[in-house]
């Protein structure tokens, strides 16, 4: 059990701290508007600073599309229109239990408004048990905790176009998935493990291209630094920014001292949604940006552009593909949609709660999963069919 009152102690000072975060963070967030403001006035410059010395920055910064300053008000929302959307979640296999698989279980959802159709919800349950498929991430360095995540995020990805492709398209769509449409993480993968999880995602996305309906990763409390990020030309102290030359002794750690760092990092630990908080009002959203990370040289015509929406209780980041950027109608389109599903919700999008709801797999769910993988192992002539003693103990107490 945890000890509420040991754990009690431990936080006398927990408030003091986060109210000194909070009065640091506003502060930067004031600088960081008057950098925002001043850095608007000779845009260019800083665009073309970034496409030439981009390279050399040991940070992740984005390359705004509009006018930094620029604010703009949500759309109208036509009245009938469809949103469809996916989550995932999933059992990771455990040598403890009574056999090693994994199990991944997407929730799909497609709810038409104004068009006088039932909503479609369902999920999507996928068992992994051979062994080659489950030993495979061995033999790139990975864990199987780590490729599972990345298959679920794939399956998310193909279970979103299947679904959409059963439907009639009728209405202004939507297609609404959450977390972030930059897999950072696969960057650092082998080239071959990349292009199995990202050529099947990217084959899908041409079908949502073809149809017409605009992709949108909806990100809630983001962590994102990239749009700050930019703001860090704006106060770098060289003639030009060229990181490799004059900063290379320092380094991005947060744990250095002043001395450590580099010049420009004046703004952390700030992030992106408390500088957009600070700039918008509700039901406006921010310039479009054009995210520079690595990992989307592999993204082809798919390259992901970024925008912050002020939904009412919190700024979220909308990640949209380079043809939904690039088409103001679907833009447009995907904002609107967006923040009538933040207002149904209230706060969060109804579609991408029912289907996490759909998805995820609760301890019921989990020994069921179990029961029927024990009678089925049974049926096969395994009759020594039962969790490690290490598992079975830890399910019940003898204190």
């Amino acid at each position: 059990m945890l000890d509420l009152v040991k754990l009690a102690a431990q936080m006398g000072t927990v408030g003091q701290v986060i109210r000194q975060g909070a009065i640091a963070s506003q502060h930067k967030q004031a600088r960081a508007l008057e950098v925002l403001e001043r850095m608007a006035e000779n845009l260019d410059t800083y665009r073309q600073a970034i496409q030439e010395w981009g390279d050399s920055f040991p940070f992740n910064a984005a390359e705004p599309i509009e006018s930094l300053t620029v604010k703009h008000a949500v759309p109208p929302t036509p009245r009938s229109h469809t949103i469809f959307a996916t989550d995932g979640s999933q059992i990771a296999p455990s040598h403890h239990e009574i056999a090693y698989c994994y199990l991944i279980n997407v929730g799909r959802v497609a709810i038409a408004y104004g068009q006088g159709q039932r909503p479609h919800l369902d999920s999507v349950p996928q068992l992994v048990y051979e062994p080659d498929e489950l030993g495979r991430s061995r033999g790139w360095g990975l864990t199987i905790e780590d490729w599972l995540r990345y298959r679920r995020t794939q399956a998310e990805m193909l279970a979103l176009v299947e679904l959409i492709q059963t439907h009639n398209k009728q209405a202004p769509s939507l297609a609404l998935v959450d977390g972030s449409l930059i897999f950072w993480a696969w960057e650092s993968l082998p080239p071959m493990v990349r292009e199995e999880l990202l050529t099947p995602i990217l084959a899908a996305w041409d079908e949502l291209r073809a149809k017409g309906i605009p992709l949108v990763g909806y990100v809630s409390a983001s962590r994102s630094h990239e749009t700050v990020n930019f703001l860090r030309l704006g106060v770098c102290p060289y003639p030009e920014p060229n990181c490799a030359l004059h900063c290379s002794q320092t380094g991005e750690s947060d744990l250095g001292t002043a001395s450590d760092r580099p010049p420009c990092q004046v703004f952390d630990p700030l992030r992106d949604v408390l500088l957009w908080q600070a700039h918008l009002a509700p039901q406006q959203y921010s310039p479009l940006w054009r995210s520079r990370s690595r990992i989307l040289e592999h993204y082809g015509e798919h390259h992901i552009y970024v925008a912050y929406l002020h939904g009412g209780s919190e700024v979220v980041r909308l990640e949209v593909p380079q043809w939904v950027a690039r088409e103001a109608e679907l833009w447009q389109q995907a904002v609107s949609l967006t923040a009538a599903q933040i207002a149904k919700g209230r706060g969060y999008p109804v579609a991408l709660a029912e289907a996490h709801n759909l998805a995820v797999v609760r301890g019921s769910d989990r020994q069921r999963f179990f029961a029927l993988l024990e009678r089925e192992l049974i049926k096969a002539g395994h009759w020594h069919v039962a969790p490690s003693p290490k598992e079975q103990r830890k399910r019940q107490s003898i204190a």
